[in-house]
């Protein structure tokens, strides 16, 4: 079944718009993510209702006593700074002329779109009342609280990029609306972002995460976040093989480009999480000994050695980085990564009781409960559908040419 055309997308039915959702077409794939995503995330959002209407926020093993936030908050800080990486990829040949990255530029806007509000979605289930945040947030008006502007630019972040995206899809890439609309989008997740950052930065009570350079650090993890996704979603686009996509593309992903930036990205990762891990050891500061217990663990050495350093160097060796298997590999690992480091980041520095130096023995002790985790597949399951469903109404392989005119692409990739 060939996609609509944008016109026939906002004219189209809801019995007209299942049957392109459910239909094979050219993307058996996208049909089979798009049906078991569904089943999942009906599955695992029934237990989360069920958990919160019975238990309240009692069904999360977070507490009072010192871990008061957990899994749910640590899997919307890895999305939403997902979020924040895939504008940038995107912003690479948008707003910054590095076209060789416009075939991938509309994939990277609508899966910016996608984890955004999947990261919006578990935060409002971690609330248990996401009802009177609607009230309190707005009407409070704490505009002294980091967390404040946090909502208000995400807010307006995810707008923009709907905006942004509407004007892609219509085939609008560089008019003056098309082009304001991204630097704009991209100026409001980076102040966006900042504040993120500035959340956990200005906490001086956690010493773990008092840093200004915080927003800095966040910025870096979330460009490779972004470059992970882009390269694991758009192979699962494909089947993971490069003869179905379409040239332009084929040529980016064999070539060095993408290779080169995604290693890049890790490279500069490495660095900041070795020099943030040797501060930490190195300091006296009452609160840093959270570190000894963090390089001690298992979780954290798979995270470093096999999330990062492993895949730097499958991205710079020359005859690995251009294989396909290597690239999604190296992805995964990367993704998986960043999760286990959003938990550890979150969790660790908030294990060593506040008011309570280290003449307290022992930490405290955190493991996510069974709701926290179905709140992760929740999330997981809604990424892969809203993904699944625009890549089946969107085209999301479009990207425009030479002169600026929209191309679809040809050949074997065509959809």
């Amino acid at each position: 079944m060939s996609m609509p055309l944008p016109e026939q997308q906002a004219q189209m039915s809801i019995p007209l718009l299942l049957k392109t959702l459910l239909a094979d077409g050219e993307s058996p794939s996208m049909t089979r993510v798009l049906k078991i995503s569904v089943g999942v995330l009906v599955i695992s959002l029934a237990i989360v209702f069920f958990a919160l209407l019975t238990q309240g926020h009692a069904a999360f093993n977070t507490n009072s006593y010192g871990i008061t936030w957990g899994l749910p908050i640590s899997t919307y800080v890895f999305l939403v700074l997902t979020s924040t990486g895939l504008t940038f990829i995107a912003s690479l040949s948008m707003l910054f002329g590095f076209e060789e990255f416009y075939p991938v530029a509309k994939r990277c806007v609508w899966l910016a779109v996608v984890t955004l509000v999947a990261g919006f979605t578990v935060l409002a289930l971690e609330l248990g009342h996401p009802f009177r945040m609607l009230w309190a947030v707005p009407l409070g008006m704490q505009y002294v609280s980091p967390m404040f502007w946090m909502g208000v630019f995400y807010t307006l972040y995810l707008v923009l990029l709907l905006a942004k995206f509407w004007r892609i899809n219509a085939g609008d890439w560089d008019s003056p609306l098309s082009r304001a609309l991204g630097i704009a989008s991209f100026v409001s997740v980076v102040i966006a972002h900042s504040t993120l950052g500035l959340l956990f930065g200005m906490m001086a009570m956690r010493p773990m995460w008092y840093d200004a350079m915080l927003p800095v650090y966040f910025l870096i993890t979330a460009a490779l976040s972004g470059a992970a996704f882009t390269v694991a979603f758009t192979y699962l686009s494909y089947d993971i093989d490069r003869k179905k996509m379409a040239p332009a593309l084929r040529e980016m992903a064999f070539g060095r480009a993408l290779p080169n930036v995604f290693a890049t990205l890790i490279g500069i990762t490495i660095l900041a999480a070795v020099s943030r891990t040797i501060t930490g050891l190195w300091s006296n500061l009452d609160g840093l000994q959270v570190y000894a217990h963090l390089v001690r663990s298992p979780l954290f050495q798979a995270e470093f050695w096999l999330g990062l350093v492993l895949p730097f160097f499958l991205m710079l060796s020359p005859t690995l980085q251009r294989q396909r298997k290597m690239q999604v590999t190296a992805a995964v690992l990367v993704m998986v990564s960043l999760f286990i480091g959003r938990l550890e980041f979150l969790v660790v520095g908030q294990m060593l009781p506040v008011f309570k130096g280290s003449w307290i023995p022992g930490f405290i002790e955190y493991t996510p409960s069974f709701t926290e985790w179905m709140l992760v597949v929740v999330a997981v399951a809604l990424t892969f559908l809203l993904y699944a469903a625009g890549d089946k109404l969107f085209r999301l392989d479009e990207y425009p040419g030479p002169k600026g005119e929209e191309m679809a692409p040809q050949g074997a990739g065509a959809r």
